[in-house]
């Protein structure tokens, strides 16, 4: 069973991060609201994998992953922030994360995601998947064929990869290609469920061979 140590700055939500995990079968060991703390009881809940809030008071959160690394280096560390920015997803990444989810993620992805890392495979929530193929197709339109090879993804649904990471609605994808907002709606939920589970290493490695993530 996982032993999972998480980590928020507030409160309430860290208090319902324990109550949703113990409610899926997670074994919480340990929880902390600043860096501090989180070092502090590590050693002692000996735990298997660390639910880290990049946003947690204290020490900078970026400095605490190479030190994690180095002074347990069988830990794995899902890092969780709000921001699917892939500058940030590759800086935890590159400083020891095994993950990076977002806040607003549903529990049984996250469950999922700490069963990924504690396996030791890397793990990217769908919602950054997405993200994250989207600004790769904008930046290189000829990685499309790679991502259709990897990730199963029809042409149809890279060219609405290609469109909502330019920001648009389902509104305005459906009237650029000639289509109702339900049939874009679907090609969003297609995406998401390629991206997530068994492909999310394929993700990972086609990210990091077009520059967004270190290999």
């Amino acid at each position: 069973m996982i032993r999972l140590f998480l980590t928020d700055g507030h409160s309430p939500t860290r208090e319902a991060l324990r109550k949703d995990m113990e409610a899926a079968g997670v074994g919480v060991v340990g929880d902390a609201g600043t860096g501090e703390e989180l070092l502090a009881q590590l050693t002692n809940a000996a735990p298997t994998v660390v639910l880290l809030d990049l946003s947690l008071p204290g020490p900078d959160v970026f400095a605490l992953l190479p030190a994690l690394r180095e002074q347990y280096p069988q830990l794995r560390v899902l890092v969780r922030g709000e921001l699917t920015n892939e500058h940030y997803v590759a800086r935890s990444f590159d400083l020891g994360a095994h993950g990076y989810v977002l806040k607003n993620i549903m529990p049984a992805e996250l469950v999922y995601g700490l069963s990924t890392v504690a396996a030791g495979r890397q793990f990217l929530c769908s919602a950054i998947g997405v993200a994250l193929l989207g600004r790769l197709f904008v930046s290189n339109p000829g990685a499309s064929d790679a991502a259709r090879a990897a990730l199963g993804l029809s042409k149809r649904e890279i060219e609405v990869l290609g469109l909502v990471a330019q920001g648009m609605t389902n509104a305005e994808i459906a009237t650029k290609l000639f289509t109702s907002k339900r049939t874009i709606e679907t090609h969003r939920q297609n995406i998401i469920a390629k991206t997530q589970a068994k492909n999310t290493a394929a993700l990972i490695k086609l990210a990091a061979r077009q520059g967004l993530l270190p290999e």
